[in-house]
């Protein structure tokens, strides 16, 4: 495990915070509705506040979403900053392999700086397959490049395509000695969905820590010094940081989340309060940067939908307008003191208790067979189009504790996951060390007499899965629902039998 050097500390008070706002901010966040997991405040290079929401932890890496754009776009900074290749340089040049015989007049535009802001000139994008550089060459591009928005996500893992076709490593190998060993980021706790062809998903594929993501962020608010160490160009992290391309159209697609139409970077947004940016990922992933007030605020949490991401910003934008000292202010010993517990005590909640029903001596041990509908545990990926196989038999084996969910899938796997029913959360390790997540927590709680209501969180992620099983009879039926931002749709009903 790699050692990073701890920033420096300060009470709110000492950099013109009072301890009582950021305790109001807390409360503020808790309350609306979004599910917390870590929050880091930083101002004059001093952190004065950092907290985790049992079971979230500060070394506990957290699916970043499109917050791992930003990464992704730091390694083309990286390889500009060191010479290799251009912002103008073509795509044609670059994937010529790739590239139609023919390109149309607006793809030979297409260059570097485009793909960077969200400029490509495209309407839709390719989703994975092994030859999916080739289909995003060849998907049209219906518009001069540079003169659009289109939120393009394929084109962010493109950007680790440039950087392994010019250098032969992909973004992971490639950003280890360059950045993550620079700026204190463990990239052995790091873990990356990929592509087809094994590039690592740069639109949305990253698991890092909340302060991994304080850390990439901070090296944009230092002008992209380290340390001393120039580690991105100071040209490319003022484009990086500032509008490049208009992104009002995303009201579109997205009317609630007003922030988002504010303009884009290189793969950060632009924000409300002047001069303000931010790395941003799906569900509430923020590291925002307030150059003004010389301040960073690193955010994950659970926000289901646009509209409560975007109030987690409005929440934060209203704590930083209350912000007016510049340096020390009055010390407050016991609001220092009751933040300080605060941020002691932080928990999601705990779970619902009621262990008992008669049902338990009915269906104990006994095997249930999927009979109809995909009851598919742990759901896919949107960007890789992933996922495991469904359940094709069950058994729910109880004790004191809870209960074992034993389950073999319609390829053969097995799996044996305990659910507590005793109101609090069982952990699992599941699959291999390598593995994208690995801790799965299990609780569950009799909602009725025949309805057993099981919650599933891969705590490593902001997914927690919600099954409904009800039992009737020989029969079952279960609902499925989870927190996840991709869910398309509703799943249907699943249905089977004791056999």
């Amino acid at each position: 495990m790699q050692y990073r050097k701890p920033f420096d500390k300060a009470r709110p008070e000492e950099v013109g915070i009072p301890s009582r706002l950021i305790l109001e901010y807390i409360d503020n966040l808790e309350h609306s509705q979004t599910e917390m997991h870590g929050l880091m405040i930083m101002r004059h290079n001093k952190m004065v506040a950092e907290g985790w929401w049992a079971p979230y932890g500060p070394n506990l890496r957290h699916g970043l979403q499109s917050h791992t754009k930003t990464y992704a776009a730091t390694a083309v900074g990286i390889a500009y900053t060191e010479g290799i290749l251009k912002l103008d340089e073509r795509l044609i040049d670059i994937f010529p392999d790739e590239s139609p015989e023919e390109p149309s007049e607006n793809l030979k535009l297409l260059t570097v700086r485009d793909v960077l802001c969200m400029g490509c000139g495209m309407d839709t994008m390719p989703w994975n397959s092994e030859h999916w550089i080739k289909d995003f060459m060849h998907t049209p591009v219906n518009h001069k490049p540079g003169t659009t928005y289109m939120y393009n996500s394929t084109g962010s893992t493109l950007l680790g395509a440039i950087v392994r076709k010019k250098t032969g490593l992909g973004l992971h190998d490639y950003l280890t000695p360059r950045l993550f060993n620079k700026i204190g980021i463990n990239p052995d706790n790091l873990r990356w969905m990929c592509m087809a062809d094994g590039m690592e998903v740069g639109g949305g594929g990253l698991y890092a820590t909340t302060e991994d993501n304080f850390r990439l962020m901070k090296l944009y608010a230092d002008g992209g010094v380290w340390e001393g160490e120039r580690i991105l160009a100071e040209d490319y992290v003022k484009l990086a940081t500032t509008n490049q391309n208009d992104s009002a159209s995303e009201s579109i697609n997205n009317p609630e989340a007003f922030d988002n139409f504010l303009g884009y970077g290189f793969q950060i947004w632009m924000c409300k309060p002047k001069h303000t940016y931010r790395a941003d990922g799906a569900m509430g992933q923020f590291t925002i940067v307030f150059p003004d007030l010389d301040m960073e605020i690193a955010i994950n949490e659970t926000a289901v939908g646009a509209h409560w991401a975007q109030s987690t910003l409005d929440i934060t934008w209203k704590f930083i307008e209350q912000i007016k000292a510049e340096g020390p202010i009055e010390a407050d010993d016991e609001g220092y003191d009751r933040l300080c517990r605060k941020l002691r005590t932080l928990n999601i909640g705990n779970p619902a208790c009621q262990p008992f029903s008669p049902t338990i001596e009915e269906i104990s041990g006994k095997k249930f067979k999927v009979e109809s509908g995909d009851f598919t545990p742990f759901g896919g990926n949107f960007m890789i189009g992933a996922g495991p196989d469904g359940i094709d038999t069950f058994s729910l084996d109880f004790d004191d504790y809870g209960f074992l969910w034993n389950f073999t899938t319609r390829n053969g796997r097995q799996e044996k996951i305990r659910f507590t029913t005793n109101g609090t959360r069982f952990t699992n390790y599941l699959g291999k060390p390598e593995d994208l997540t690995q801790i799965y927590l299990g609780d569950a709680y009799w909602k009725e007499d025949n309805v057993l209501v099981m919650h599933g969180r891969w705590v490593e992620t902001c997914i927690e899965d919600t099954y409904n099983l009800v039992f009737e009879g020989d029969g079952f039926r279960v609902e499925s629902d989870n927190t996840s931002a991709f869910r398309f749709f509703k799943p249907k009903p699943i249905y089977g039998k004791k056999v």
